[in-house]
């Protein structure tokens, strides 16, 4: 498709780019969506996103959005570094849902969509530079 695929758990990037782009999407935790990539990292997938984009904290969203190469090659050394920091530091903070209300869910899965289609943005620029 597009050389790369988003594993996300935010349903507004599965319904808004699920069509056009290839998503994976599970109803799992924003720490269980990084153990997901660092897994796919042991598997040869390369890292295309930073995990802690934007300057949220795991612990003020429950949505996360990351992209990884859809080919496999060798492990991505800092790939895998950076997950695996940002699993520590996830590990750091707690997700209170109970801080917020229902209708703010809303806004934490618009702001993870344009976090990550501002990554698509670059990665589709990059790859037509490429070619």
């Amino acid at each position: 498709m597009n050389g790369y695929m988003i594993i996300t758990n935010n349903p507004m990037v599965r319904d808004k780019l699920g069509e056009t782009h290839n998503v994976v999407y599970q109803e799992i935790s924003y720490e269980d969506i990084l153990k997901d990539v660092r897994d796919r990292i042991h598997e040869g997938h390369t890292l295309l996103s930073h995990p802690l984009s934007g300057s949220v904290k795991p612990n003020e969203t429950p949505y996360k959005s990351i992209m990884v190469s859809e080919k496999k090659g060798a492990v991505d050394a800092q790939g895998l570094a950076i997950i695996e920091n940002a699993i520590q530091a996830c590990g750091k903070f707690a997700f209170r849902s109970d801080k917020y209300k229902p209708e703010v869910y809303g806004d934490f899965q618009l702001i993870d969509l344009t976090l990550i289609e501002s990554g698509i943005t670059s990665a589709d620029t990059q790859m037509w530079s490429e070619h």
